[in-house]
C-alpha cells in the first residue's frame, strides 16, 4: 500500500470504527490541531491541559470548526501531567494516547531548567505509568530534533545523535530512554516523533519563547521590526502542522511490530535558511494584502541553538508510510490567511 493510500485508508477505517484518543496538551498548538482532525474524523477525544502554554481560545476555535455532534465527542480535563492522579484519570478507557504536553523552548529551559525538567521528565514518566496501567493500545509522544545536539552530520538520521546543547534537549532525550526502558521492562510499546520546527495555525506569536514563523509574521503584520539571531544563514527543516498530524495518526494506529518502539523524524527533509524564510513570509503576506518593507535586524546568535537542522525521513516513510503533503512554501501559503485573520 502506498503512502497516501495508507493514511487515507486509516482515516476511513477510523470513521467506520471510532476509537477513544487522549491528547495531552490539547489546548496547545499541536494538540488543538490533533483535536480538530480527530473530531472531524468522528473520534472520541479526551483532552488534558493545565493551560501553562495552551489557551482556551484554541479549544473555542476548534469547536467553531466541527459540528455540534462532533464536539459532544470531546471531554476536557483541566489537569497537570506532573500529577499522577490526573494522568490516571485521563488515560481511563482510552485506546490511543498522543502525548504532546511539555514545556517547549530551548531558551526557556536555559532560564528555568527545573520547571522544564518537572514537566518534561516527571510529567512524561507519569504519563507512561498511567498509560501502561490503563493498558492503552498505543502511546505516541512528541520527541524533538533537539536530541541531535552537536552531531554535525546532515541530514539527521535517527540512530546518530550528539551531545545535548540545552536542558530542554536533555529532557527530550530522557523521554526516549524512558520509553525504551518501558518497552524492555514492561513490554509496553511506544513511538516517539522527533518534531522538526512544526508551524501552522494556532501557534502563538506571543511571549519570549514564541516560534520564529508566527513571531515574524505577527511583527510584519503590525509593521514592527523582525529580528534575526545570527547572520540569517542558520537553517531549519520547517514542517507544516498537517504533516505532523498525519505522522501522529499513522504512528498511533500502526500494527506492524517492527514499526513500534521506535523514534522517527517528523519533517519534510528540506532545509530553509532564516533569510529565505523572511522573504517567503514577506511575499506570502503581500499576496494576502499585507505589504512589509522593513529590512530584518540582525543580532547575536542565540545560546543553545544548533546551526543547521535537516531530517532524513526515510525511516518514517518506510515503516509508517508517512508522506508529507506540504513543503514549507505550501504550508506558509495555507497558514497565511489564518495568520492575517488572527494575528492582527
Amino acid at each position: 500500500m502506498n503512502e497516501v493510500n495508507r493514511f487515507t485508508q486509516v482515516c476511513t477505517d477510523l470513521q467506520q470504527s471510532p476509537k477513544t484518543w487522549l491528547v495531552t496538551g490539547v489546548a496547545g498548538f499541536i494538540g488543538s490541531n490533533l483535536l480538530e482532525t480527530l473530531l472531524l474524523l468522528d473520534q472520541k477525544v479526551v483532552g488534558l491541559d493545565n493551560f501553562a502554554t495552551g489557551f482556551q481560545h484554541n479549544l473555542d476555535e476548534v469547536q467553531s470548526l466541527v459540528s455540534a455532534e462532533q464536539w459532544q465527542n470531546f471531554r476536557f480535563i483541566e489537569g497537570d501531567i506532573r500529577n499522577l492522579e490526573d494522568c490516571h484519570k485521563a488515560c481511563a478507557g482510552v485506546d490511543y494516547v498522543l502525548h504532546q504536553a511539555a514545556l517547549g523552548s530551548v531558551p526557556r529551559s536555559i532560564a528555568d531548567p527545573i520547571t522544564t525538567n518537572s514537566a518534561n521528565i516527571t510529567g512524561f514518566l507519569n504519563m507512561l505509568v498511567a498509560a501502561r496501567d490503563a493498558q492503552v493500545a498505543s502511546f505516541t509522544y512528541a520527541a524533538s530534533s533537539s536530541t541531535y545536539g552537536d552531531h554535525p552530520a546532515l541530514p539527521k538520521v535517527e540512530a546518530n545523535i550528539g551531545n545535548p546543547l540545552s536542558p530542554y534537549a536533555v529532557t527530550k532525550y530522557v523521554n526516549e530512554l524512558y520509553a525504551d526502558v518501558f518497552a524492555r521492562t514492561y513490554n509496553f510499546s511506544t513511538i516517539g516523533l522527533r518534531y522538526f520546527n512544526i508551524f501552522g495555525k494556532r501557534q502563538t506569536p506571543d511571549g519570549a519563547y514564541a516560534a520564529v514563523i508566527p513571531k515574524w509574521t505577527a511583527a510584519m503584520i503590525k509593521d514592527e521590526e523582525v529580528f534575526i539571531n545570527g547572520d540569517g544563514d542558520t537553517s531549519r527543516d520547517f514542517n507544516f502542522i498537517e504533516n505532523a498530524v498525519q505522522a501522529n495518526i499513522l504512528a498511533a494506529t500502526v500494527t506492524h511490530p517492527e514499526a513500534k518502539n521506535q523514534v522517527y523524524n517528523v519533517a519534510v527533509g528540506g532545509r530553509t535558511t532564516l533569510n529565505t524564510l523572511f522573504e517567503a513570509l514577506k511575499e506570502n503576506l503581500s499576496n494576502n494584502g499585507v505589504n512589509y518593507s522593513k529590512a530584518p535586524v540582525y543580532r547575536d546568535f542565540r545560546a543553545g541553538d544548533v546551526r543547521h537542522s535537516q531530517a532524513d525521513i526515510t525511516k518514517i516513510q518506510t515503516l509508517l508510510d508517512y508522506d508529507p503533503q506540504f513543503n514549507i512554501i505550501q504550508g506558509i501559503e495555507k497558514a497565511m490567511p489564518w495568520y492575517v485573520q488572527f494575528l492582527k
